[in-house]
């Protein structure tokens, strides 16, 4: 359901696209729609159910890559781990 971008993140640890994130997002809110239909159909609760079902996938959608793009994208441990030319750490040659 959301794998486009996740796997990017995951196994070739490289942000994924635009695209991916779109075509994931819009994967994922089709198929929880389509879960929340089939949940209760022919009820009158059923557009409850495919609204609740469409909100929940896309903030699982967006915990999910966030977590993996923070995780293995560190801006801020790149940074402090190169020295700068004038500190002490620096190597002189």
């Amino acid at each position: 359901m959301i794998l486009p971008g996740l796997i990017s993140a995951a196994f070739y640890r490289r942000r994924p696209s635009g695209f991916q994130i779109g075509l994931g997002l819009a994967f994922t809110v089709v198929v929880s729609g389509l879960l929340g239909y089939i949940q209760d159909a022919g009820t009158s609760r059923v557009w409850e159910n495919v609204a609740i079902a469409i909100v929940g996938g896309v903030v699982l959608y967006v915990a999910i890559l966030a977590y993996l793009v923070y995780s293995y994208f560190p801006k801020r441990a790149k940074l402090a781990q190169q020295p700068t030319p004038d500190s002490p750490d620096s190597p002189r040659g």
